[in-house]
């Protein structure tokens, strides 16, 4: 697969800024509050400062920007490694040559490949591009699976998001129910609960479902593109959504409805392997920054961007989920949930709403996405697929399985979780500093040293050990929380 030159028109950082700030604030944001309530508000905090900010997902941002640029180091070694074997293989065709001239093309090669530019990033090298140039042939194959089980989990989310939305609004809709009567929640009651007619609601959530399926389903067969119009509607309407949840919630505070009737816990740890899956998949910025960072026209000033990014979008959870454990007792897995009782039918329709139509936007591209990476995954050189694998079997097998998940279950903190804490882990953290060390280790053996002006701030060996560490060590704890609790 080639590298894709950045042809698009530059950017600033400013800009970078807020593209980088609203790719991760998305689908995990809504998901943040209950988890952030279910460990605790002590604990939440300083398990999001401390390592999902400002080491671990900072960390390996960094860690990613340092990879790309190592990339496109590697990339010009390679091309001029061609053009100086061609170069070569010409004189040896023209005229006899020997060693003596020979030597000083491979000196001044040798010498040229210590130039100060090597290490720009001028070419878009994505993810699954740098794990071909730094893997080996095992370690491509792993990589593929993890960003499969991660877009896998992905997809399963949207499918449940979106009909429990449509659930939720259906019942309030046809049913007139006081603040403490909630439509869905994961106890089964609920599910058995009437909501049109005879229906109950965990039929009527599979029958939306069923819809969603047959309406964003068949998009998996063909090559689809979010225009940059779109991008910009569910921008405007993601902005909108969070700042009314905001504003609604500390009005609820301030006319202490809801206060007197619970406090937040403190510390839960029984909360915490929940927290941990939220917090990856709310942070997860790793696989899109080849997009975003290329384009940007000064790239002296990233590990800036990224600190305030991270900064600022942590004081945004902060006060989204601040708001929200002090506003409600009762947090939904999907905190738009919560406002469907609101007595005005605008807020009450646009928030319940909000994910279906942001999420819904989104899940074709990735269910392409997912079609892409699995052909990837079981290519086999020289040897293409038949028409039927290739244009029936591939799409089917990237939208059934997260489908049948959703028709399963619909508990959205579990799945994110889930997903979040195994191959959202892997994604974020294990891969980019893979990345980087094999990065290094090439180039090193190449050029004989390693002078990547864009090396992450944090460059010492014991961060990409510390990465390791503590990713092993988290995916261990809620592994064994998981059995424990038989979840």
């Amino acid at each position: 697969m080639p590298a894709v030159t950045e042809t698009g028109d530059l950017y600033s950082s400013p800009v970078a800024f807020v593209y980088v700030f609203n790719l991760i604030i998305g689908a995990g944001a809504l998901t943040m509050p209950k988890a952030f309530a279910g460990a605790g508000w002590i604990v939440s905090t300083v398990l999001i400062c401390v390592f999902d900010v400002f080491f671990l997902s900072f960390i390996t941002s960094t860690f990613m920007v340092e990879a790309m640029a190592a990339a496109n180091a590697l990339l010009v070694v390679q091309r001029r490694e061609k053009k100086e074997y061609d170069g070569l293989v010409s004189q040896s065709v023209t005229q006899s040559s020997n060693v003596a001239e020979v030597e000083p093309l491979l000196n001044s090669y040798k010498v040229d490949m210590k130039e100060n530019n090597l290490y720009d990033i001028k070419v878009r090298v994505e993810m699954g591009q740098m794990a071909k140039l730094f893997y080996n042939k095992w370690g491509l194959k792993l990589f593929y699976l993890c960003l499969v089980v991660y877009l896998y989990g992905d997809l399963a989310i949207y499918a449940a998001a979106v009909p429990k939305s449509l659930t939720q609004i259906s019942w309030y809709g046809a049913k007139s129910l006081n603040r403490s009567s909630g439509c869905l929640t994961n106890g089964t009651s609920d599910e058995l609960a009437p909501c049109w007619g005879t229906l109950s609601t965990g039929n009527v959530y599979r029958i939306y479902l069923l819809i969603f399926s047959l309406a964003l389903g068949p998009f998996s067969f063909f090559n689809v593109q979010k225009t940059k119009y779109l991008q910009y509607l569910t921008t405007l309407l993601r902005w909108k959504a969070f700042i009314m949840m905001i504003v609604l919630a500390t009005m609820l505070i301030a006319e202490q409805k809801q206060t007197t009737t619970h406090a937040p816990v403190a510390a839960d740890l029984s909360g915490v392997p929940s927290l941990f899956g939220v917090c990856v998949y709310s942070f997860m910025c790793q696989h899109s920054l080849p997009s975003l960072i290329t384009p940007v026209r000064n790239k002296s000033r990233l590990t800036l961007l990224f600190v305030s990014d991270f900064t600022i979008i942590l004081i945004f959870y902060a006060v989204l989920s601040f708001t929200a454990m002090f506003a409600f007792g009762d947090l939904k897995d999907l905190y738009t949930l919560n406002f469907v009782i609101y007595s005005n039918a605008y807020v009450r329709y646009f928030l319940a709403l909000f994910p279906v139509f942001t999420l819904s936007t989104n899940f074709p591209i990735i269910s392409v996405t997912l079609r892409d990476n699995l052909k990837n995954l079981f290519y086999r050189e020289g040897r293409p697929y038949p028409w039927v694998i290739d244009r029936l079997v591939f799409p089917l097998v990237a939208i059934l399985p997260p489908i049948l998940v959703a028709f399963i279950t619909q508990n959205l903190e579990f799945l994110v979780g889930v997903t979040g804490s195994y191959a959202g882990a892997g994604v974020q953290y294990l891969i980019p500093a893979s990345l980087v060390y094999c990065g290094r280790k090439k180039l090193r053996t190449l050029l004989g040293c390693y002078d990547n002006k864009h090396r992450s701030l944090l460059r010492h060996r014991t961060w990409l050990f510390f990465v390791y560490a503590w990713t092993f060590i988290c995916v261990a704890l809620v592994t064994v929380y998981h059995i424990i609790s038989k979840k």
